[in-house]
């Protein structure tokens, strides 16, 4: 009998060591993945070194975060930064033993078995250390690739060793801290909300650090189906969720009987704003830097959507904030006067008001829509037609708000030519900082940027680079110009013809002025004299001088605005009257850092010394007029007060047919400018007294000035120019000046030869 038990006991210990060793070698196998059965492991520096997609963070000046660049919207926390109440939440829903296992707890594990022998639920097992190395490492996935993995038997036995080995591996590499930190980094909570910071912003609109227990009980909730217990597509599933987080709290001492009677009585209150690339602030301005951005990170091997860079911006929050505001109340008024001008009538018509037969039909082939139809159906244009006139439910903007209606593709493209546009800039004339940027009426229906990607005719804002030529080659803002036709004979399709340039109220007076007043005014005629004058090749020059870098054709036309240019060139050029003559590229990013704050580069705007001291000061002296003279373009401003002890030099802009509104305006701390037009050249008011810039454009200026002077935090104030340290060599009091020279100098013939595709019909500049 002895022999019996003896054998007995050598076999027990024989099967034990047996058991020990395989398990030993099987653990060990799947570690380093013995002959590719397994499929891999993460190396150290991988564990030591995690990664998952964290969105790059773009910031204003005064650290706001502007918006996000994503595929996976997720921003990183440290475990400070989270909310008592959510932490308790999560380990007395999720893993109770958090605090007292190595990764596997053994306790849950055998609870598990035994619901499963008994045919209960016992709930589960899996600790949040397993659920982390599940998020980090993909173990169904990437990791589960093996020769072995692949059949089913043993598949759920490799990945859960997996799991056990990596979470066990991750306890020795990390604190219990750090690693609930990065389990509530790394978890989705639906809504395109990954991780905790993300979460509390989409569904409460604050910081993870504040939330209530209520809310990071709903939050928690969430963890086990997002879909399931949304709080905004299933609320009531929500809710019992919630409730069943709370009981867990309360049953383990987390919260009192009173605590958890009265908060599981409470409804779930949202503030639910999902981020996208549509919403937030500065929105405009995210779209446009995003392709420098993807270039930027391309020639460096950066991800610029997953590897978590902090961009930092010279945008001011305040002032963007301004500046949209002012945006949306501006056009809103615009768009109804627009409206009420045209009303059941068409706004796209040809220069005698009439409107454009097929106008539709023909813009619509340059659409995207058109692109991606002809793509399918070739030049079969009957079927593309068909597919465009089919009425399908779209969701479509007005100024009221946005509205639910079943819409052809082809009415909600009429409907839209009939919005106007917009673009506004301000920036800091001395270092070159963009501080506000809002490039259209709105980005989610209306991408196109009209502050650098768009480029009109200036009009009359292309007028000072003219007079900045005269100045600078010797003559002074008192000097006298009689307001007389001004004749070219130009040269276009081999025929010669005069081209007489027209002020904007069609008359000439006869009035000789000063050119500071002409200026002031924006007379046309005395404009043209300086044109020839100087010549168009020496303007071009000094505009470019002063970084317009758009083509400018060296025609007469080019005095009226001729040449295209986008707001972001002229409000650049503009800034260099302000900063004594020093030209400095329009600037959006001072520095890129990664995310762990390692600075990969700061940036510094181009400089070139365009005009000296003086001339830029005379030119400010010069564009005031349009401020301080009689009928001057620019005195509407006193409306909003900015006028008001203060030095404002400006200059508006109207082109033929009243196709663009502009207006620049130039403070000693700030220069901004404004576009407003449809979307087509063809689409617009029928006459000045509602189509000039003064009316479409300025009135975003002057709100946008008012709001900025009423906010001390800027330190933005009224004032005057700065004036050179050296005295000036002219006399700006023109009542102590003796004209000396004559006007006939400026009427002298030419002949200019003007390319193929120019367009002379500027006589409405303005």
């Amino acid at each position: 009998m002895k022999n019996v038990y003896k054998k007995i006991i050598l076999y027990l210990w024989i099967f034990s060591l047996a058991g020990i060793l395989f398990l030993s070698a099987f653990l060990y196998s799947v570690s380093v993945n013995l002959w590719n059965l397994y499929g891999g492991m993460p190396s150290l520096t991988r564990l030591e070194n995690p990664k998952s997609e964290l969105a790059s963070e773009l910031y204003s000046v005064d650290q706001v975060i502007l918006g996000k660049y994503f595929r996976e919207n997720r921003s990183p926390v440290e475990f400070e930064d989270l909310s008592p109440n959510l932490v308790n939440a999560l380990i007395a829903t999720e893993d109770i033993r958090f605090e007292k296992h190595a990764g596997i707890d053994l306790r849950a594990l055998l609870r598990v078995f035994t619901g499963v022998v008994s045919g209960g639920d016992k709930g589960g097992g899996s600790t949040l250390t397993q659920q982390l190395a599940k998020n980090l490492f993909d173990t169904r996935g990437e990791l589960n690739n093996g020769k072995l993995s692949r059949v089913p038997g043993l598949r759920t036995l490799i990945i859960k060793t997996k799991e056990w080995l990596l979470s066990i591996r991750l306890e020795r590499s990390y604190t219990k801290r750090e690693i609930l930190a990065m389990y509530l980094n790394t978890v989705s909570f639906g809504s395109n909300a990954a991780g905790i910071k993300v979460a509390s912003k989409t569904f409460f609109n604050k910081d993870q650090d504040s939330l209530k227990i209520e809310e990071a009980a709903v939050l928690v909730g969430l963890l086990k189906a997002p879909s399931q217990f949304s709080p905004v597509y299933q609320p009531e599933s929500s809710l019992l969720r919630r409730n069943v987080v709370l009981r867990q709290m309360y049953r383990y001492d987390f919260l009192d009987k009173t605590g958890f009677d009265s908060l599981s009585k409470l409804p779930i209150t949202l503030d639910y704003r999902v981020e996208n690339h549509n919403e937030g602030m500065a929105t405009y301005f995210r779209s446009v830097i995003r392709d420098y951005l993807l270039k930027w990170c391309a020639d460096r091997g950066i991800d610029l959507f997953a590897d978590g860079l902090k961009i930092y911006s010279t945008l001011d929050s305040r002032m963007q904030q301004y500046a949209e505001e002012t945006m949306a109340e501006h056009m809103k008024d615009q768009q109804a006067k627009f409206f009420e001008h045209w009303g059941d009538k068409n706004p796209w018509v040809d220069d005698e008001f009439k409107e454009i037969p097929f106008f539709i039909e023909k813009t619509i082939r340059r659409s995207e829509k058109w692109e991606e139809l002809a793509q399918i159906y070739g030049e079969d244009t009957v079927a593309i037609y068909k597919e465009l006139n089919k009425p399908v439910p779209s969701r479509l903007f007005s100024w009221q708000g946005e509205f639910d209606t079943t819409i052809s593709f082809l009415e909600e493209f009429k409907y839209y030519k009939k919005f106007l546009r917009a673009g506004f800039m301000a920036m800091d004339p001395y270092t070159g900082h963009i501080k506000a940027w809002v490039g259209g009426i709105n980005h989610k229906f209306f991408k196109f940027d009209q502050v650098m990607q768009g480029r009109r005719q200036p009009g009359s804002t292309f007028k000072p680079f003219v007079y900045t030529a005269f100045i600078d080659n010797g003559y002074n803002p008192c000097y006298e110009v009689i307001d007389a036709p001004v004749s070219f004979e130009v040269r276009y399709n081999k025929e010669t013809s005069i081209w007489i340039p027209q002020n904007s109220d069609g008359v000439f007076s006869g009035e000789k002025m000063t050119i500071r007043q002409a200026l002031g005014r924006s007379i046309n005629s005395v404009t043209a004299a300086i044109m020839k004058k100087m010549g168009p090749e020496t303007v071009v020059e000094y505009a470019k001088r002063m970084g317009i870098s758009s083509p400018l054709e060296p025609v007469p036309a080019l005095c009226l605005g001729s040449s295209d240019v986008s707001l972001y060139e002229l409000v650049g050029a503009y800034s260099t009257f302000v900063n004594e003559g020093i030209w400095t590229e329009p600037f959006y990013i001072t520095r890129i850092e990664d995310k762990n704050g390692n600075i990969l580069q700061e940036f510094v705007p181009n400089k070139v010394e365009a005009l000296n001291e003086e001339t830029a000061y005379l030119m400010i002296h010069m564009l005031k007029g349009a401020t301080q003279e009689r009928n001057g373009t620019a005195l509407g401003l006193y409306r909003w007060g900015v006028l008001n002890g203060n030095e404002i030099a400006a200059k508006t802009g109207t082109t033929s047919n009243y196709s663009d509104g502009w207006f620049i305006g130039l403070t000693k701390d700030l220069v901004a400018g404004a576009w407003v037009g449809g979307d087509d050249r063809s689409i617009h008011f029928r006459g000045m007294t509602l189509g000039q810039g003064a009316r479409t454009a300025m009135p975003l200026w002057g709100l946008f000035m008012k709001k900025v002077y009423d906010d001390p935090s800027l330190g933005i104030k009224k004032g005057v120019f700065k004036r050179p340290l050296k005295p000036l060599s002219v006399e700006l009091d023109c009542r102590k000046y003796k004209q000396e020279n004559d006007t006939d100098s400026l009427g002298q013939s030419d002949t200019y030869v003007v390319p193929q595709n120019h367009d002379l019909d500027l006589d409405g500049g303005n």
